[in-house]
C-alpha cells in the first residue's frame, strides 16, 4: 500500500513544519558520540522528505539549526556545519528526482562560507522544481525574525515609504523570512519535548501541534503518517464554532 492510500488526500496539511529533536539523546542511549546521532538524523530527513513528496505535501519546513544552537560546544557546531555541506551535496539528487525546490530561512549570513555557498548552489539548482518546497530553518530564531520585521517597518514609516496605519497582518507577512510560504498547518516535534523553541511563532498561530516521544533518528514514514492521521482527525475551527463549520 502506498502512503497516499493510508490518508484522506482531501484533508492533507498544506504546510508541515518539524522540530527535529533527539539526535543527541539517541546517540547517548546507544553509547555513541553526539555527532553520530546527527549523522543518523540525516537519514530521517531523507525519509521524511521523500514521504512528504509521495503523499503530496506542498510545503515542508525543517528546523535544522537555531540561533541558540551557536552556543553549543564549538566542535559540535563545526561538525554540524560540515554535516550540512555534506548532506546538501548528497541530497541534491533526491531533490531533483522528486522535483523539490530548496529554500532556506534565518540569518544565513552567519553560516560558514562553505555551508552558505553550498546552500546557494543547491537553491539555484532546484529553483524551478514545483512538486514541493523544502525549507531549511538555519541560524533561525523567530524572535530575531520578528525584531527584524519591526525594525524594517519602523524604517519604512520613518521614511514615508508606508504609513503606520497601513500596517496589518498582510504587511507583516510580507516582511517575514517566510513571505513566500503559507502558514503552518501541522507542527511536529519529536523526542517527547513539548516546546516550540522559538520556531515560527507568528506562522504557527493556528497550526495543529503534534508531539511524539520518538527520537528524530528513529522517525520513520510510519510516524509521519501517524502524525498526519492525527491532524486529519482534528476539527480546525479558526475561532468559529463547530456549528458554523457544518
Amino acid at each position: 500500500m502506498n502512503l497516499k492510500d493510508q490518508l484522506d488526500t482531501s484533508k492533507l496539511p498544506n504546510h508541515i513544519a518539524i522540530i527535529m529533536d533527539g539526535n543527541g539523546r539517541w546517540a547517548k542511549q546507544k553509547g555513541l558520540v553526539r555527532v553520530l546521532g546527527h549523522e543518523r538524523g540525516t537519514k530521517a530527513v531523507r525519509k521524511t522528505i521523500e514521504a512528504c513528496a509521495e503523499i503530496g505535501i506542498q510545503h515542508l519546513t525543517l528546523y535544522a539549526f537555531s540561533t541558540e544552537n551557536w552556543n553549543r560546544p564549538k566542535l559540535e557546531v563545526q561538525t554540524l556545519m560540515k554535516l550540512l555541506v555534506k548532506s546538501l551535496k548528497k541530497e541534491i539528487k533526491t531533490l531533483q528526482d522528486n522535483k523539490i525546490k530548496l529554500t532556506a530561512i534565518g540569518s544565513l549570513k552567519d553560516l560558514p562560507k562553505k555551508a552558505f555557498d553550498e546552500l546557494e548552489f543547491v537553491k539555484e539548482k532546484t529553483k524551478n522544481n514545483e512538486h514541493m518546497t523544502l525549507t531549511l530553518a538555519l541560524s533561525y530564531g523567530s524572535r530575531e525574525e520578528l525584531v527584524n520585521v519591526v525594525k524594517e517597518l519602523l524604517f519604512k514609516v520613518k521614511n514615508n515609504i508606508i504609513s503606520a496605519e497601513s500596517i496589518d497582518e498582510s504587511i507583516i507577512n510580507k516582511h517575514l523570512y517566510t513571505q513566500n510560504l503559507p502558514d503552518v498547518d501541522l507542527l511536529i516535534r519529536t523526542s517527547g519535548e513539548q516546546r516550540i523553541s522559538n520556531f515560527l511563532l507568528w506562522q504557527i498561530a493556528y497550526a495543529e501541534l503534534y508531539f511524539t516521544d520518538v527520537l528524530w533518528p528513529d522517525f520513520s514514514k510510519k510516524h509521519l503518517i501517524e502524525a498526519i492521521k492525527d491532524y486529519q482527525n482534528r476539527e480546525r475551527r479558526f475561532g468559529k464554532t463547530s456549528e458554523q463549520l457544518t
